[in-house]
């Protein structure tokens, strides 16, 4: 028989302010113990009534974990003896041989596969979300969460059974008609409920095309710059990607890169990402005809297009595509808050009925309560309403953000570009500025932005500058941000 000073040991750990219940705590702290045999077997424990008292906590709390650990085989009872160690852990656990962990040798890197490898040496998801000048992120403090609340008490006062199973069909059914009728109306997307997916937004959108229509080795276009999140995606997927230029009319393929026929066309036509610049009808036509006449993909990925701040809305691509070449898809990440998570795919009828079935098979999508609200939430007009609300108030930040910008630089060195539509803007800087460099010092400051260059698929064909999120932002902040902003610009101007 082996002692222990128990509650020495627990005292060093148990956290008394932590939401976690002590029961659990307890519970797991004394089977991690057993665990890596720092409570050895035939330890023999102090009694439910003295570890309580030595640990100022109640007896029932004591006695859940002593229960708990007895019913998992990590200690037994023994009649008139008290409670042990079992001299085995469960079967399930397999230990290597027990050593110090201070001892012990590192351990190996972790070998990824190489597709893994590519993804996590790409990533490109930033550690701050919030603040002066974060790109793509809405101003989640004015949300209206009395409303939002309201309406997802009453769809959880009595849900139904078939909202709290596995979800199927493509996402819940009302939600799938109201987008259907908001994006008719609001971006000319020709489409009905039936070839709506709702999905967890624009990367879970871009998955699941990815892995119903493409295989490796298959050629996509995307943007340069784009979006890195889908650039990683398709490099995960094993699609080669093909990164090709934009200029003011948007994308624009070279004769080169028309001769090659490629699989799938990543495009963001109503406000190419980062730049901001508007596809022009011309090229519209063009994209279309050269999708139809070589069975090509075109991923429309529309963002943000709610926020428009001068001239005409513009129509979708999906709208003026006759040849059913072109999958569009939406999200809820900027018009509501990005940790709602849901976001839609609208697809050509004839990829209706199999993307459904795809999307069950790989993500058993689920969330029909969350749907339900959401739908209620659009059904009831607050949605369009939170938009026009948004989009007067994210218009007067941009306007103060140009001012700011106005000041401080002649326009000569320092362009802002895409400055009439979106969250953000983008400011082109001297090609021999060090954009990465100059994002490193103001984050240090307290002032995120992030590095134009890095939006390129290679530094050699890489612009220098800044793009910089004005929506959460407050307006007297604003200001104050930007200074620290350009005196780290003028540094190197």
């Amino acid at each position: 028989m082996r002692t222990f000073n128990l509650s020495d040991y627990l005292l060093q750990y148990l956290d008394k302010v932590s939401g976690t219940p002590r029961n659990r705590q307890l519970y797991r702290l004394m089977r991690q113990a057993i665990l890596d045999r720092v409570l050895p077997p035939d330890t023999r424990l102090p009694s439910s009534r003295d570890l309580a008292s030595e640990l100022a906590i109640s007896r029932n709390t004591v006695l859940y974990a002593y229960e708990q650990l007895l019913a998992e085989g990590y200690v037994e009872a023994r009649a008139g003896s008290g409670t042990y160690v079992a001299d085995t852990v469960p079967d399930t656990v397999h230990l290597p041989a027990v050593t110090s962990k201070r001892a012990s040798a590192a351990p190996e890197p972790v070998q990824l596969s190489q597709r893994g490898h590519r993804l996590v040496a790409q990533a490109g998801a930033a550690t701050q979300q919030w603040g002066a000048f974060v790109p793509g992120v809405p101003d989640v403090t004015q949300f209206p969460h009395k409303i939002w609340n309201t309406l997802q008490s009453k769809v959880w006062r009595k849900p139904p059974i078939a909202a709290l199973t596995y979800g199927h069909g493509g996402g819940y059914q009302p939600l799938r008609e109201v987008v259907a009728e908001y994006l008719k109306v609001s971006r000319s997307v020709d489409c009905e409920a039936g070839q709506v997916v709702i999905t967890n937004g624009i990367h879970q959108s871009i998955d699941l095309c990815l892995r119903l229509l493409s295989d490796p080795g298959d050629v996509a276009w995307v943007e340069d710059p784009c979006y890195w999140g889908a650039r990683n995606l398709l490099s995960a997927s094993g699609v080669t990607i093909r990164p090709i230029k934009v200029d003011a009319e948007g994308i624009c393929p070279s004769e080169a890169d028309l001769a090659a026929v490629p699989r799938f066309i990543f495009v963001t036509p109503s406000h190419q990402y980062p730049l901001g610049m508007v596809m022009s009808l011309a090229r519209r036509r063009s994209l279309l005809e050269y999708a139809r006449r070589h069975g090509c993909w075109i991923i429309e990925d529309d963002y943000d297009s709610e926020f428009r701040y001068s001239g005409r809305p513009l129509a979708s691509l999906q709208g003026m595509d006759s040849g059913e070449r072109v999958l569009y898809m939406g999200t809820f990440s900027k018009t509501m808050f990005p940790g709602l998570r849901l976001g839609y795919l609208v697809l050509p009828q004839g990829l209706s009925k199999p993307f459904v079935t795809g999307m069950e098979e790989l993500h058993r999508s689920g969330q029909a309560p969350l749907q339900a609200t959401m739908a209620e939430f659009m059904t009831q007009g607050h949605f369009n309403s939170h938009i026009r609300r948004m989009r007067l108030m994210y218009g007067a930040r941009l306007e103060i953000l140009q001012q700011e910008i106005d000041s401080h630089f002649d326009g000569t060195e320092v362009e802002a570009v895409g400055s009439d539509a979106g969250l953000h803007l983008a400011l082109r800087l001297p090609a021999h500025c060090d954009d990465k460099l100059i994002a490193r010092l103001a984050l240090e400051r307290g002032v995120a932005v992030r590095p134009l260059s890095s939006y390129y698929h290679g530094a050699s064909r890489a612009d220098a500058g800044l793009v910089l999120g004005y929506a959460c932002v407050e307006d007297a902040n604003i200001a104050p941000a930007f200074d620290i902003l350009a005196k780290q610009i003028k540094a190197y101007l």
